[in-house]
């Protein structure tokens, strides 16, 4: 009986455990529902949704090269241009920051949460935060989204390439010790050739996001297309938001598609 008892109870027990969850979660949805304001739908909310969609459905292709202005073409280069330079000085300053991470590569487990402490902090920051803030110290334009980009890029990369690098297999780098290289030796001949694969695919990851952060940072004036997207939203020129969108879809598709083949060879 006792036996028989206890297989009773159990199930029973985990089904009220989870109805216990489900009620927690249903009170959470609740409670955070009920501080969202309603004021209810505008009355001219169909007809500018109309017109938001019609004009995105019939995009104004004049816009894609203009000769004498700014147009598609000259924005979404300065967007590539943007992340381009991003990910190229992130990817550079970060492996300093990766090998201080790394906790088979620091001296003393105090140096290696120091490291990975400063990529956490860099990262804590949004790329829009840091924009903004290099907005204010060197004015609006292309400069500032790179800075924004490469410096909150750093905490990222910082951080998948320092688990890259203590994963590597430490056989090689103990062959060239018994062998007596130096420390730079070791790096260079059993370190960087395993590790080389993952931060080449980190880095073309990081791109492909990079390239949708820099469409966003330009509509706060860090440059790139979201400058003139933001303006024709403000405009309510629907047509040239609907190019816009376009090319934006286009490219970051395309990019897409390279940086995963590129990706699938590598590794």
């Amino acid at each position: 009986m006792n036996n028989a008892q206890i297989t009773f109870i159990k199930p029973r027990k985990k089904n009220n455990r989870l109805w216990v969850i489900y009620v927690a979660l249903a009170l959470i949805y609740i409670w955070a529902f009920s501080g969202m304001p309603i004021t209810g739908v505008k009355e001219t909310a169909g007809q500018i949704s109309k017109a938001i969609f019609s004009g995105i459905f019939s995009p104004d292709w004049d816009y894609v090269y203009l000769p004498d202005g700014e147009d598609l073409l000259r924005g979404l280069l300065d967007t590539l241009a943007i992340s381009i330079l991003g990910t190229f000085i992130s990817a550079f300053l970060c492996i300093p920051f990766a090998f201080w991470a790394a906790s088979n590569m620091s001296k003393g487990k105090a140096t290696t949460n120091t490291g990975k402490f400063l990529l956490s902090l860099i990262r804590t920051f949004p790329e829009i935060v840091m924009a903004i803030m290099f907005i204010k110290a060197v004015g609006p334009g292309s400069f500032a989204g790179v800075l924004a980009l490469g410096l909150h890029s750093i905490g990222m990369l910082g951080k998948l390439f320092s688990e890259e690098i203590e994963s590597v297999d430490p056989g090689p780098s103990e062959a060239l010790i018994a062998t007596g290289a130096n420390r730079l030796q070791i790096l260079w001949f059993a370190v960087l050739p395993q590790v080389m694969p993952g931060f080449i695919s980190y880095t073309l990851y990081r791109f492909e996001i990079n390239v949708r952060s820099a469409a966003i940072l330009g509509m706060i004036g860090a440059g790139g297309i979201g400058t003139p997207l933001i303006f024709a939203l403000t405009s309510r020129d629907w047509e040239r938001v609907g190019i816009i969108l376009l090319g934006i879809i286009v490219m970051v598709s395309v990019i897409d598609l390279l940086s995963g083949y590129i990706r699938k060879r590598i590794v």
